[in-house]
């Protein structure tokens, strides 16, 4: 048998099924250009990947393998390794927006496509209701995914003992649609990219220090100044570890308090698996036909981080700073975008697309309908974060704040989560809020109850 092993999300040789399979097979890295030509040249995913990409090149060879790297559009590649070579089929692990899916489809119009199971912990129609149907509601799909991961295999894939299908590999291999094939040496910038200057930890690294911190996860993840985070989330993203080995980890720590922290990897599995059932939900509402209200002039303040309201500014700061941005400070934002400001969503989604580090189609487009209130299983229309509130609470010193607007730093805590204050002070440098918070809350109220 031989296979073209096309990692994509699984950037790592640790416990993955890819190299699990035998027989003679070439793994291969697709620099798609369809994604790449939307993303700016200093985007930081580029960094991080390609950081990865030649890790797991050096890995492979310790096995005896490597890894082709190209750079196109994945249906001329395939049709330029189909006229090198002949393959029984290609093995990639699933994912479920629809440009991927899409892809994958005219791909395997060429070459049989077989997926193995790893991006997520379960298989998408793995967890059902009893007639069948998808659950629509996190809480019983959580208990329903606990019941099964307590019996489920989730062991670690050794690699096989497999042949690797001699290429040309120390380069990079450019490929047009006229199948004119160039070669390049492995820098970002062969790709068109600036590289960016990441500090990359090791998942393995953070996975350890989670053991100090887990018992703490429950009680102070919201609080925006304390790091008990696993800090894991774009190493999942990308698979530079597996989600196996995160759970095998997490269920060894017997003493540890950790089903809090098992229940947000399963939440990020419901968030999978509605877009995967749902398909319609990555562009428009599950619920209501409202749709925001289209306001450049508002949306380019949110963006520059000029909203006036310090908690929201300092979130937006620290995402573009560093592509990064806290849990709960990532939902607070979303609703302070679709009910103060009343921007349409999928506005938002692509805001968080540009620059999050680990930005996940599934767990993005779902959160922000579930803060608009629109999607499957979503916040209630009438609540309405305040975000003074949020941050007074969740950030009661402001370090957070202070911390990504200095400006800021000679006010005093309390002022900072006081929008009287803000809206009647002039502080050098800070705008006032561009937005009366209980005014445009009660407004935002009012138009969902009516498209109710």
């Amino acid at each position: 048998m031989k296979r073209i092993l096309w990692f994509r999300r699984d950037l790592r040789v640790k416990d993955n099924p890819l190299l699990s399979l035998d027989g003679d097979v070439l793994p291969i890295f697709i620099f798609d250009t369809n994604i790449l030509e939307s993303l700016n040249k200093d985007d930081k995913r580029l960094s991080f990947i390609f950081h990865y990409v030649k890790k797991l090149k050096q890995e492979l060879l310790s096995y005896g393998l490597n890894l082709k790297i190209f750079y196109g559009k994945p249906e001329i590649i395939f049709k330029y390794l189909l006229q090198e070579n002949s393959f029984h089929e290609v093995v990639a692990s699933p994912d479920y927006d629809s440009y991927t899916k899409e892809r994958d489809l005219h791909i395997s119009h060429k070459l049989p496509f077989r997926y193995v199971e790893d991006t997520y912990i379960f298989k998408t129609d793995e967890i059902s209701k009893d007639d069948g149907t998808p659950y629509l509601v996190f809480t019983p799909f959580y208990k329903k995914a606990r019941a099964i991961l307590e019996s489920k295999n989730i062991q670690e894939y050794e690699v096989s003992t497999n042949s690797l299908i001699e290429t040309d590999y120390d380069v990079i291999t450019k490929i047009n649609e006229t199948l004119n094939v160039s070669k390049v040496a492995i820098k970002i910038q062969n790709i068109g990219f600036e590289e960016v200057i990441l500090n990359i930890v090791e998942p393995h690294l953070k996975l350890k220090a989670l053991k100090n911190k887990i018992d703490d996860y429950k009680e102070q993840r919201d609080y925006f100044s304390i790091d008990v985070s696993s800090n894991l989330s774009v190493d999942i993203r990308f698979g530079t570890i597996g989600i196996r080995e995160v759970l095998r980890f997490v269920f060894s720590l017997k003493s540890s308090d950790t089903e809090p922290f098992i229940r947000q990897l399963i939440f990020r599995d419901f968030y999978a698996y509605l877009l995967f059932h749902f398909p319609n939900i990555e562009y428009e509402n599950y619920k209501y036909s409202f749709n925001g209200i289209k306001n450049n002039e508002m949306y380019e303040l949110f963006c520059s981080a000029k909203t006036g309201v310090p908690i929201i500014d300092a979130g937006v700061r620290e995402l573009l700073q560093t592509g990064n941005i806290h849990n709960r400070v990532r939902m607070i934002i979303a609703s302070f975008f679709t009910k103060d400001l009343l921007l349409p969503w999928q506005w938002g989604e692509k805001f968080f697309a540009k620059y999050l580090l680990d930005y996940d189609k599934a767990s993005n487009v779902l959160s922000w309908q579930w803060s608009a209130g629109t999607g499957v299983d979503p916040q209630p229309y009438f609540r309405v974060f305040n975000p003074y509130l949020q941050s007074k609470k969740y950030d009661k010193d402001a370090l957070y704040i202070k911390k990504y607007i200095p400006e800021l730093f000679d006010i005093k805590s309390k002022y900072l989560h006081n929008e009287e204050y803000l809206f009647s002070t002039n502080i050098q440098d800070y705008s006032k809020p561009i937005v009366v918070h209980k005014e445009v809350a009660k407004k935002a109220v009012e138009i969902f109850k009516d498209y109710k």
